[in-house]
């Protein structure tokens, strides 16, 4: 096999995806035709490269279907020209559109086909950047049987209307039937809008295994379906799989009908037939421009127009500060003055307060809102360390029960702290190989709740608190969780932490898993009588006295008890486009106005500066922007870029000996994938796995954070991290373990960042096997030993000990155990202020003391970093397994832990006040309790 060949098989065999299909499939084309047109081939050699021609044709022609640019007509005439074998003239054509569609410029110049013009460059000039971003270009999905005489007349028409006023510019892309209906809203990036028409046939002509895939689960009974109902039940389709395409129903029969029984949630419009043809060109290009505005940048672009008198505060406002000022113009040059002259604290002018919006930032607000899919979205601008502060202390109050996984982002905990609630900390299941936890089990939030319940004190109970998606990419099945937990206590609220998962609600794979999405699913599944059927012929078979059933069955809740109050918080600037500690607090709660509103309105103005920084809102704005107009399309691409990282380096030759990236099957044990799926990638079937997995297991892996296996280079996390990574070759990432390092790819992404990585990866796996290479048998010993550490000795990860009797919660059941897990940080964390309560201990005597049978208590939350979660909290009983962890530890930040002292804990004394105090206060509320009773 020649080196041409190779390429090309490499290039078109185990695709991960369709448009990875697509952009090789252009690269070879091109490259095939020029070697057909320049070179003079023997007779084997040019039916070897003719047969390649044909087979990649057979794969774009189909493709391309799907897409306005170069359209089906263009294809055609260049497939037209290699069948006569006019290979000159085929090779300018299809290098003129590769370059087209790698530098985008069809969609800023209609003309980059035409043959007296240069080839667009790949470098775009001010002026194409410009003329980009003031008409942005998009396509419009038409549904419909038709001629291509017909599908070019209306190519004709659709570009008759265009106008110069015009904020945007529109293409069109016909496809004939439902199935292609469907591919082509997940194949093609470009849509924003979809117009169905009557009449159309269900089945696709086109049989590619990549595109078939993408029908997976759709009912075959639709082609019995009668034709005047495909099109509503196309439209709920799409709105599943893309909620922020516009869509629009074209019909020729009963539109007052299909209008008074059609979902007006589905369609923004629906027409008669042809009579409104120019009303549905306007509806269009309104509908986008509804999803493109963005009031709140808009007014402080405006804003920043305007002559102004600054007569209040903010010396910088305006520039004037840096402008009057001999020695600090470097800041102007630096970022430019218009980050100066939107800088204001004035909430007029055309502006708009945080803490009480009422203009273009109440506006802001229904937008991100509508994008997410909450009912109600709070931007912050002081992080989501404070969203998730402002969820809790709204939520509750002083003595509630909170069931939080331990291993969440520390501002929850001290969250909790201020809050004085109750916290049953949860444990993860350990992944000990890794020195890192996975995410909480249902059946032991289901086992805390049950117990809690039987002590009589599940009425407390107020908040499941839970991180979605871990630092290390671990997911829920958060309808699951939500199921259950409801069924067991309906009124439970719920507090998702997804800070690090704030670009999942762009991509079908994704939403299914996020709060948001969950929520409303959920409201209607309560509403459906189906489900109030469901749910009585299933409660016949439970007996809710049988903790044994209750934990081994999965359960439904009760539509008619059960309230759906969802709450979510999102670091907006880590995974989409916003200025660092723009967050966003999500909500889908259907009591807010009842029970919540008042009190995190309040919890809002506490925590919120009033101050707030103008342009950080401005991103946020903008950034839904993005999300609703191409954040499918920049989601995807994350997606593929991490999947092509991790199959570099699972089939590099040099790589693979010394790195590995975990699968799935690494960090989600078996009894949590009932899908059976050990990796998301498959030889044969590429990444189809992903899919299946994540519509069924309880978690899930998110392949976007790559955890890379390091312990076998005889190296821990953090010196891999600072001085391979950062040092020599300005790698950044955040999150190390003692063996592993996360790497993060994100809508920002580029594939030039993966080549650098793998590039940096085969550079450091060369120096170590030099390095290996060079050393003495002594040298030798000492770098086996510490691999070995790394890879086989792993202290094990101690789950959550207990709380202190001072701290701990008690039950209102007699026949129950005295204490239950709950227990309160609060206490002990103010109590630690005293140094007259506390007293430091070192490890060895920390060891001692316990081993002698005295209970150790932390006065402090201690935190390594990494790994970043408590070991200890404030009022937990140190263990003999959290002292083995913490002596096997080889990190040197650890928060709460001082090294020449040792640990803070608390006095015998103080505890046994503590817990004399604790005794007082129950009897005194039995008291009170039993004189009201009467």
């Amino acid at each position: 096999m020649n080196h041409q060949e190779q390429k090309h098989n490499t290039s078109l065999g185990n695709h991960r995806s369709v448009w990875e299909i697509r952009s090789d499939g252009w690269i070879n084309l091109v490259d095939d035709i020029r070697y057909l047109s320049s070179l003079v081939l023997n007779a084997h050699d040019r039916a070897s490269i003719v047969k390649r021609v044909q087979q990649t044709i057979g794969l774009l022609t189909p493709i391309e279907s799907y897409w306005a640019f170069p359209g089906k007509r263009v294809f055609a005439d260049l497939c037209q020209y290699i069948e006569r074998e006019e290979f000159a003239s085929a090779y300018q054509i299809a290098r003129r559109i590769h370059r087209a569609l790698t530098a985008s410029t069809y969609r800023h110049d209609h003309n980059v086909l035409d043959s007296d013009r240069e080839l667009p460059s790949q470098i775009e000039t001010d002026s194409e950047q410009q003329a980009r971003l003031a008409r942005p270009y998009f396509e419009v999905l038409i549904v419909d049987e038709m001629s291509a005489g017909e599908e070019e007349a209306l190519r004709r028409r659709v570009q008759s209307k265009r106008s110069v006023d015009d904020s945007f510019i529109f293409d069109i892309v016909v496809v004939p039937s439902f199935e292609d209906a469907l591919i082509a809203t997940l194949v093609n990036f470009n849509l924003q809008a979809v117009v169905i028409r009557h009449g159309f046939p269900f089945r696709s002509v086109n049989h590619i295994e990549l595109l078939e895939r993408f029908l997976n689960g759709i009912d075959t009974d639709i082609e019995a379906m009668p034709e005047l109902e495909r099109g509503p039940l196309l439209g709920r389709q799409i709105s599943k799989i893309r909620p922020e395409l516009d869509l629009y129903l074209v019909t020729d029969v009963g539109v007052e009908d299909i209008a008074a029984c059609v979902d007006g949630e589905v369609f923004k419009r629906i027409f008669f037939g042809e009579e409104d043809h120019i009303e549905l060109y306007s509806a269009i290009m309104r509908g986008v421009g509804e999803r493109h505005r963005t009031p709140f940048f808009y007014a402080l672009r405006d804003y920043a127009k305007q002559p102004t008198g600054t007569f209040h505060a903010l010396p910088l406002a305006r520039g004037k500060a840096i402008l009057n000022s001999n020695w600090i113009g470097d800041l102007a040059q630096f970022y430019g003055m218009n980050l100066f002259m939107a800088e204001t604290s004035a909430t007029s002018g055309g502006l708009d307060s945080l803490l009480d919006p009422v203009g273009p930032l109440k506006l802001a607000l229904e937008y991100a809102a509508r994008a997410f899919g909450a009912r109600r979205t709070y931007f912050a601008t002081n992080g989501t360390s404070t969203c998730n502060k402002i969820v809790v202390q709204s939520l509750v109050h002083e003595g509630d029960i909170v069931l939080v996984d331990r291993n969440c982002h520390k501002s929850h905990h001290y969250g909790l702290v201020l809050t004085g609630a109750q916290v049953a900390y949860l444990d993860s299941y350990p992944l000990n190989e890794y020195s890192m936890y996975g995410a909480v089990p249902i059946a032991h939030i289901k086992e805390t709740l049950l117990n809690f319940k039987r002590a009589g004190t599940l009425n407390r109970v107020k908040l499941v608190l839970l991180t979605n998606c871990t630092f290390d990419g671990v997911v829920y099945d958060v309808e699951r969780v939500m199921m259950e937990c409801l069924a067991i206590k309906p009124d439970l609220v719920f507090l998702w932490d997804e800070a690090w998962f704030a670009f999942a609600g762009c991509h079908p794979i994704y939403r299914q898993r996020t709060a948001m999405a969950n929520a409303a699913r959920l409201a209607e599944r309560f509403k459906d009588p189906a489900y109030a059927q469901s749910y009585a012929e299933w409660s016949a078979t439970i007996d809710w006295d049988d903790t044994e059933q209750l934990l081994k069955t999965r359960l439904m809740p009760n539509p008619a008890l059960a309230r759906v109050r969802v709450y979510a918080t999102h670091s907006t600037h880590k995974t989409l486009t916003a200025l660092r500690q723009g967050s966003m607090i999500h909500i889908w709660d259907q009591d807010f106005k009842e029970k919540s509103e008042e009190a995190f309105l309040e919890a809002y103005m506490t925590h919120t500066s009033t101050s707030a920084n103008y342009q950080i809102l401005a991103t946020l704005d903008v950034g839904r922007r993005q999300v609703e107009l191409e954040g499918y399309e920049l989601v995807q691409r994350q997606l593929e870029l991490a999947m092509s990282l991790r199959e570099q380096v699972m089939n590099h030759p040099l790589l693979k000996n010394h790195f590995q990236f975990l699968r799935v099957g690494d960090l989600i044990p078996a009894e949590y994938r009932e899908s059976g799926i050990n990796s998301y990638f498959d030889e044969g079937n590429g990444w189809t796995n992903l899919e299946r997995a994540w519509n069924t297991d309880e978690f899930v892996m998110d392949p976007t954070r790559a955890t890379l296996m390091i312990g076998h280079i005889g190296m821990d996390g953090d010196t891999f991290k600072n001085k391979e990574l950062m040092d020599k070759y300005g790698i950044q990432i955040n999150k190390t373990s003692r063996n592993t390092v996360l790497f993060i790819t994100n809508i920002g992404t580029t594939r030039s960042a993966i080549a650098y990585l793998i590039e940096v990866l085969i550079k450091i796996a060369r120096n170590v096997e030099m390095r290996i290479a060079d050393m003495s048998s002594v040298e030798r010993k000492i770098h086996e030993k510490k691999v070995r550490s790394l890879t086989q000795e792993q202290p094990p990860l101690p789950d959550f000990s207990a709380f202190h009797r001072a701290f701990r919660g008690q039950s209102q059941n007699p026949s129950f155990e005295t204490f239950t897990r709950d227990g309160n940080v609060r206490r002990a964390f103010f109590l630690s202020y005293e140094d007259e309560s506390c007293e430091y201990i070192d490890m060895s005597e920390a060891a001692l003391a316990i081993a002698a049978g005295r209970e150790l208590v932390s006065a402090l939350f201690v935190i390594p970093y990494p790994q970043g979660f408590p070991i200890l909290v404030p009022g937990q009983v140190i263990s003999m397994e959290i002292l083995k962890f913490m002596s096997a530890l080889d990190v040197r930040e650890i928060h709460g832990f001082r090294p020449e002292l040792g640990f803070r804990i608390f006095k015998q004394s103080a505890l046994e006040e503590a817990e004399l105090a604790l005794g007082l206060n129950t009897k005194q509320r039995l008291l009170i309790q039993n004189l009201q009773a009467g």
